[in-house]
């Protein structure tokens, strides 16, 4: 896997900003071709509640639009690793598809910056998207004014999963707000000691463990931290990386022994049946821990990773038009689609994120989501560096290898030998 994302990250390094005059050697664009009645779109989401939820976003457009075949070209696997290096690929041949899942912030710039995507200002002019999406969200897929991709959903990566049964059994006080990184660790040694598998993990998804070192360090460095960490301030070598490392390398102890054989979803559903107990990772597990048959509240539980009350550290699914896709018509339909209130609403069901827009109405809703929903409203929103959003796609590989490195050694100076290359330069401010 870490060859993957390896393969990606240089394919699209490379020059995509070469890809359509070197790499391609000189093909034309396609968006003057006429288009066809199909819509091609490439995503990740290949779960059981993933698919439910990009389902919804198709049976929309189909019905706002019909006629229109849609070929779901979804990628299994990686957590978007696997898809990138397809789409690297399809890039350099001059072959993209009509409609790709990327994340805001620095994911989405390379796109804009290499001219690969199209703008897609014209989207937000409708149904008042544009004063409906967070002024922070609306700059984060924009460049000097123009918008080039529209947000699906807000996942909070820093949430804390437990069975109750689980938790119950091995007599652990049922984690509420104020929970600290102590209090974890000596319960995940209780439930050790009860015979009960204390952390479940999705170890075949590398972005499993990145997300729960992300939100370890984040539970050590306070949002001041996380400034200075995408600002390159961060010492990668002090005291509170340590202090982060060495809580990472104790959870890690805890961790499933089949985590190296599961994929994130996989995982959860051990959560969902009652073979482990915690599980750090972002609410995409409530959908599909829902997907699972487990009930809220009865089988399952959450709380704010340890130390991150008050923050919602957020990665957010968005999607984006080929600038030289072969049905630019149908895809721009498709992002019209997914800014709606009613679609936003539909799929976030499914999905267990929750809106970007401002004025969807979230009664409906369960609880978890109404909570989020309210807390992405109010709480200090931090963008990912896991996912890409709030560093360099050279920092995020540095990050995953770096975090890699460490599960494998426990050691400190393998984690920062690890970062040393990665580039940490921050990308300039939206437009």
């Amino acid at each position: 896997m870490r060859r993957i994302r390896r393969a990606a990250v240089a394919a699209l390094a490379c020059g995509l900003v070469f890809v359509l005059a070197a790499c391609q050697g000189g093909r034309t664009a396609r968006s003057g071709t006429a288009a066809t009645k199909n819509l091609e779109v490439v995503s990740w989401w290949t779960s059981g509640s993933e698919r439910a939820a990009l389902n919804v976003l198709f049976e929309d457009f189909r019905s706002a639009n019909p006629g229109i075949n849609i070929i779901n070209a979804a990628v299994v696997g990686g957590g978007g690793s696997n898809a990138q290096v397809v789409l690297a690929t399809r890039l350099q041949a001059g072959n993209p598809p009509d409609v790709w899942q990327t994340h805001p912030g620095a994911s989405i710039r390379r796109y804009i910056n290499d001219g690969l995507v199209a703008d897609v200002s014209s989207v937000y002019q409708q149904d008042n998207l544009t004063s409906a999406v967070s002024r922070e969200m609306l700059q984060a897929v924009s460049k000097d004014g123009k918008q080039y991709g529209v947000s699906t959903g807000a996942h909070r990566i820093n949430t804390l999963w437990f069975n109750k049964k689980l938790v119950a059994k091995a007599g652990v006080t049922v984690p509420a707000s104020g929970y600290t990184a102590e209090a974890f660790l000596a319960d995940l040694a209780k439930l050790k000691g009860a015979g009960v598998v204390p952390l479940c993990l999705g170890g075949k998804d590398p972005f499993a463990s990145a997300e729960l070192f992300e939100n370890t360090l984040l539970g050590v460095i306070g949002t001041n931290g996380w400034n200075r960490l995408t600002s390159d301030r961060l010492r990668w070598d002090g005291p509170q990386v340590r202090q982060a490392l060495g809580e990472f390398g104790q959870m890690l102890g805890y961790a499933d022994p089949e985590a190296g054989a599961l994929r994130w979803d996989q995982a959860t559903k051990k959560l969902a049946s009652g073979e482990c107990a915690f599980e750090s990772l972002n609410d995409s597990a409530y959908g599909e821990l829902l997907k699972n048959g487990a009930m809220e509240g009865t089988d399952f539980g959450y709380v704010a990773h340890p130390g991150t009350d008050g923050l919602f550290l957020t990665v957010v699914d968005t999607f984006v038009v080929a600038k030289n896709a072969k049905n630019p018509r149908n895809a721009r339909a498709f992002l019209a689609t997914i800014g709606t209130k009613s679609t936003q609403l539909a799929f976030n069901r499914q999905k267990g994120s929750v809106p970007l827009r401002a004025d969807v109405d979230v009664s409906s809703l369960p609880p978890y989501q109404r909570s989020s929903a309210k807390a992405f409203l109010h709480d200090q929103v931090l963008l990912s560096i896991a996912h890409g959003e709030a560093m360099t796609p050279q920092f995020e590989q540095g990050f995953y290898d770096a975090v890699a490195a460490f599960a494998r050694s426990k050691d400190v100076k393998a984690f920062n030998d690890a970062l040393r290359d990665a580039t940490t330069q921050v990308l300039p401010p939206p437009g």
